[in-house]
């Protein structure tokens, strides 16, 4: 199979599509967001090490929640 020919490039490309799709598709399932119930601050677990990740960001509607009950 020569590599200029079109048969060539689109099985490449079929390739390199399908490997994109399955990297985004597992990299769904490991990085689900979860809220700290303390802080209300948004974190995901690194599955490899097994710690939370915090993003220094906050749940708006937690704090909000917060607010109304001390």
């Amino acid at each position: 199979m020569d590599i200029y020919s079109s048969k060539f490039a689109i099985i490449i490309i079929i390739v390199l599509v399908t490997i994109l799709a399955l990297q985004i598709m597992t990299n769904n399932t490991n990085s689900v967001q979860l809220i700290d119930p303390e802080t209300c601050e948004l974190y995901v677990i690194d599955s490899q090490i097994n710690a939370r990740q915090y993003h220094g960001e906050f749940d708006s509607k937690c704090l909000d929640f917060k607010n109304l009950n001390p």
